[in-house]
């Protein structure tokens, strides 16, 4: 807990950052952008500048906005999904995502807000063991797709220059988002995707504009819960509080992660109408058998990456985000004029409603929540995870309202529904209770990168900035 404000991200040199232009006179939301935009310069295989960035901010005065910083496949689409690595490609929509929360909320300039993810790029970080095992991962795909990216031939210990994607952030901190969507970057961007077999123009880069919305908001204990409207599939999340939040008393603690499951089984059969239907899908009936396991549902998807930010200050500013490329490395189609890998984000593309079409944004994994009280108090997390993300967000929030503090909550044991399987943490006090319920538990070591890495910052009553990271992974939280 902070006098002046709070981070929580998940790299450290992210909540450095952040604390950095915090201490220059910045606020959480400046602090949330510059540590975003470092993590797109210390994790490229999670983030990126030619990936996405969803926000939502609590101002002084109690509203919440939602800021979608994502983009559309192309207007012209002839390969549509044909193509190979270049036609994942959807317009990248974290430049602008920046560029808009720092002009409709942040206190300093771009210029500053940017200028710690420049100076890192420009001067170097040394590699760790993330990015080398990264980068074994998903080499064959890298070599295959840009032979020549840098990327490959990192090594840990050593301090690696991006010189290509500090040049691109310098001239982003000078002239602001045109630095990317607009003449020869937006060349250079569609090149890149054109050469892998996409079918993204220059004109679809010129044309982008974020998503500035109002969130989906649900009651929970009391508590307002605010998620991402679509393209998020963070409704989901929302339907799932919402059929929980009146039956919660009378479901045994011992019984309530069956319930769980299960109501994530419910909500995730209607993924694909997310982004078509939106707030309209708290009106469905959710099916929830309270006593046995459904056999008949694949659940969510199996896949990660992705990293949060989530930052507070004592003004009153709470934000909650995720910055992504998608799967590791994006695409893996690289630019080498910009220094980026451009997301797959296409690949959200399913069937019915989020069927793959020109000009459209597929339904997001991508979901932050966060929760306000009428005490004024606040709490915003997110967490990577893909699929995953609704599910940890859904237990860390049971945890809170069962009692726990924020620490035990996010140390808490997890499972997560993945393609018909229920994995499940290590030494969870209710594994064998779920195995007996019928569910197909695949057990997990503790910490496991399916279980995600939440990040947490919020407001005490009295407006006390406070954060907490997630013991899983590198998540760090700092406070100034």
């Amino acid at each position: 807990m902070s006098r002046s404000g709070a981070v929580a991200a998940a790299h450290p040199l992210a909540a450095a950052a952040a604390r950095d232009v915090a201490l220059r006179g910045g606020n959480a939301v400046d602090a949330a952008v510059a540590a975003q935009s470092v993590i797109c310069v210390t994790m490229p295989n999670a983030a990126g500048v030619g990936g996405d960035v969803l926000a939502l901010v609590r101002s002084p005065d109690g509203a919440i906005a939602a800021v979608n910083g994502t983009g559309r496949s192309p207007a012209v689409w002839p390969t549509l999904g044909t193509g190979g690595a270049g036609d994942t490609v959807t317009v990248p929509g974290a430049l602008a995502g920046w560029a808009d929360l720092n002009d409709r909320y942040g206190a300093l300039a771009l210029h500053e807000v940017l200028e710690p993810a420049a100076r890192l790029a420009r001067d170097g970080m040394i590699v760790d063991e993330a990015l080398v095992a990264a980068v074994a991962t998903h080499r064959d795909r890298l070599r295959a797709v840009s032979p020549g990216c840098p990327v490959l031939d990192v090594a840990r210990g050593e301090r690696w220059t991006q010189p290509a994607l500090a040049a691109l952030l310098d001239r982003a901190r000078e002239t602001g988002p045109g630095a990317l969507y607009e003449a020869d970057a937006a060349e250079a961007v569609s090149r890149a995707a054109v050469a892998a077999g996409g079918a993204l123009t220059a004109a679809d880069l010129r044309t982008h504009t974020s998503m500035l919305t109002e969130p989906v908001t649900v009651g929970w204990a009391g508590a307002r819960v605010h998620v991402q409207p679509p393209a998020s599939q963070g409704v989901l999340l929302a339907m799932a509080l919402q059929w929980l939040d009146g039956r919660w008393d009378d479901i045994d603690a011992d019984v309530r992660d069956h319930v769980m499951a299960e109501v994530i089984g419910e909500v995730f059969a209607h993924r694909d109408e997310c982004a078509a239907r939106g707030a309209a899908l708290l009106g469905e009936t959710l099916d929830v058998d309270t006593e046995r396991a459904a056999t008949h549902r694949r659940g969510p998807r199996a896949y990660l990456h992705t990293a949060g930010v989530a930052t507070a200050d004592s003004d009153g500013w709470v934000v909650s985000s995720l910055v992504s490329v998608f799967d590791g490395f994006g695409s893996a189609v690289h630019v080498p004029e910009l220094g980026i890998f451009l997301n797959n984000r296409a690949d959200g593309f399913t069937g019915g409603a989020n069927a793959a079409r020109p000009g459209a944004r597929p339904v997001h994994t991508l979901a932050p929540m966060l929760a306000t009280r009428p005490d004024g108090s606040s709490l915003a997390l997110a967490t990577p995870g893909a699929d995953g993300q609704v599910q940890t967000l859904l237990q860390v929030t049971a945890h809170l309202r069962a009692g726990a503090d924020l620490a035990t909550a996010l140390s808490a044991h997890r499972w997560r529904s993945e393609d018909g399987n229920l994995l499940v943490e290590a030494g969870h006090p209710l594994g064998e209770a779920l195995l007996g319920r019928g569910h197909r538990v695949l057990a997990r070591p503790y910490g496991d990168g399916a279980f995600g890495s939440v990040v947490a910052a919020g407001l005490s009553p009295d407006t006390v900035p406070y954060s907490a990271a997630d013991p899983r992974r590198a998540s760090v939280s700092l406070t100034w």
